[in-house]
């Protein structure tokens, strides 16, 4: 698969501003701050691994009017400066008795008039990625502003994916789509799971990750019983279930999809549970498109589990991070739309503590939905 082009093109920062402007104006906001990794990216196309250190704060002011404001660690100057036309305004961090708070505020009170609104992103899957002693210094320093939440328009603008944006996920499926057609490569009976996870995570690279932001799994006779803990050193056994599930990046996009394996012979009750996942997951597939709901895919699926749905979430938003808005719950009321990048991950209980769960990668179209990760077959795949 042809990779499409890395960063996106000026226009497709100018219409995500413009959205964003055009939302603000409803809200009556003068400005929004934006104080993370995922955020600041959407606005500036600043993509670095740096955000792993916690010791730096970085902040970006989107006015109601006019560019994106950058007050930023003098670190990122010149990558911020690379990415877009952009104001930066920088400081020499760490700085133990002021990390840019007062050059922020400084900033804000210097753009905006007296008692306008900036709003902050808050509610669900939002953090404020600042000490909390800074926050409260910001808003002492800028006290003729008035600090409110964001009317969720970060949520709104970021659940709809451009055309651009959709290539990079599927093109980091196809990048996921392949390690996984080479398991057999790395897994086998006697291996140990850890020395699994390495060699997945390699084969991913090998592929075209540019990292790999997620891998997580788990191994068990006939099922496993989570997926989430670290991976152990014990060997895979015949009559193991093997489950591995990535997130590989490129170009900060991610894929989220697992695929299940057996190792060697499992039971006939294995085979039936993943066959109801692969159902179940279909079944929501075929309902998705624009107007349906969220917990109307949630129903499906669990009404296709036959009695052995697990509680939980049957998937979720994805982009520039691994789970993104909506959540496919019960009581999700969104409503489907074009543009929308999604997963798909029903899951059933074998009893005695033991699992399995399926995921899926899609995206909303005009008329339906279209897979990103290459659909999965029904038989459970065995490896020797």
């Amino acid at each position: 698969m042809t990779p499409p082009p890395r960063g996106f093109p000026d226009i497709e920062y100018r219409n995500r501003l413009g959205r964003a402007q055009s939302l603000m104006a409803r809200a009556d906001l003068a400005a929004m701050l934006l104080t993370t990794e995922a955020e600041i990216r959407y606005f500036t196309g600043f993509l670095t691994r740096f955000w792993e250190s916690p010791t730096r704060p970085w902040f970006v002011i989107i006015p109601a009017d006019g560019d994106p404001v950058a007050v930023i660690p003098s670190i990122g100057a010149d990558l911020m400066g690379q990415s877009r036309s952009i104001d930066i305004r920088t400081w020499q961090s760490p700085d133990l008795k002021d990390d840019g708070i007062a050059l922020l505020a400084s900033t804000l009170v210097e753009l905006l008039p007296e008692g306008s609104q900036i709003g902050v992103p808050k509610g669900p899957e939002t953090h404020l990625r600042m000490p909390l002693h800074s926050w409260a210094d910001l808003q002492a320093r800028a006290s003729a502003l008035r600090f409110v939440g964001d009317a969720k328009i970060l949520r709104q603008l970021r659940m709809f994916k451009s055309p651009a944006e959709v290539e990079k996920i599927r093109f980091a499926c196809g990048i996921a789509d392949r390690a996984f057609a080479r398991v057999p490569e790395i897994a086998r009976t006697r291996v140990p799971l850890e020395r699994v996870f390495r060699d997945f995570q390699r084969l991913c690279l090998e592929e075209g990750a540019d990292w790999i932001g997620y891998l997580a799994g788990g191994a068990g006779t006939g099922g496993y019983r989570d997926v989430i803990s670290p991976a152990s050193d014990r060997p895979l056994q015949a009559g193991d279930v093997l489950m591995l599930d990535t997130g590989c990046v490129w170009d900060g996009y991610l894929c989220d999809f697992d695929r299940n394996f057996a190792i060697g012979d499992v039971q006939a009750k294995t085979h039936a549970a993943h066959a109801h996942l692969i159902e179940a997951t279909q079944s929501a597939f075929e309902m998705a498109r624009p107007g349906i709901r969220t917990c109307d895919l949630y129903q499906a699926m669990k009404a296709a589990l036959s009695g052995h749905a697990m509680a939980g979430r049957y998937g979720h938003g994805l982009g520039m991070q691994l789970t993104e808005w909506p959540s496919i719950l019960p009581d999700d009321q969104t409503v489907l739309a074009e543009g929308m990048t999604m997963t798909l991950e029903p899951a059933v209980s074998l009893g005695a503590g033991r699992m399995l769960i399926h995921e899926e990668n899609i995206v909303i179209t005009k008329t339906g939905a279209a897979y990103l990760s290459r659909p999965a077959d029904t038989p459970l795949p065995r490896l020797n």
